[in-house]
């Protein structure tokens, strides 16, 4: 088997389920600065291909968004493959180093809080799941 050809497997199956979960791709630095300037709370999931990825991430991004509050906007990006996507999403976690996958939350374009990956790796989907119901708790209205 093709390596590259499975890989892009691998990339279109993960970029698939966090759009299916209900988050909007950002492949673009153009499209991450439209995303991430728009008023209210923001969720970007810096997704990867990582088995933590793929395992937890994933599943905590697309579990945690069914509870009384959440953010306004729920938005991803693809660290390794949209690079200057990733990139201009990252000059917006000031204070935080590049980790993915991970999970940031913002208001009004300003870094509220992370969850980065030493917060993923090595926990469950459900941990995880619930370490961003608590941001959604501490920073995001009812729905």
């Amino acid at each position: 088997m093709d390596f590259n050809l499975f890989m892009k497997d691998v990339v279109d199956a993960a970029r698939q389920d966090i759009v299916e979960a209900g988050y909007e791709e950002l492949r673009t630095p153009e499209e991450v600065d439209e995303a991430l300037k728009r008023e209210g709370t923001t969720l970007v999931m810096i997704n990867s291909t990582c088995g933590c990825a793929g395992g937890v991430a994933r599943p905590a991004a697309a579990n945690a968004i069914h509870y009384d509050k959440r953010p306004d906007h729920l938005v991803t990006v693809f660290a390794g493959q949209d690079r200057e996507a990733t990139e201009r999403a990252r000059e917006y976690f000031e204070g935080y180093p590049p980790s993915s996958p991970s999970f940031a939350l913002l208001k009004d374009g300003k870094i509220l809080s992370m969850i980065e990956r030493h917060d993923i790796e090595g926990f469950s989907a459900m941990e995880v799941t619930n370490k961003l119901q608590q941001l959604f708790d501490k920073y995001c209205e009812e729905i």
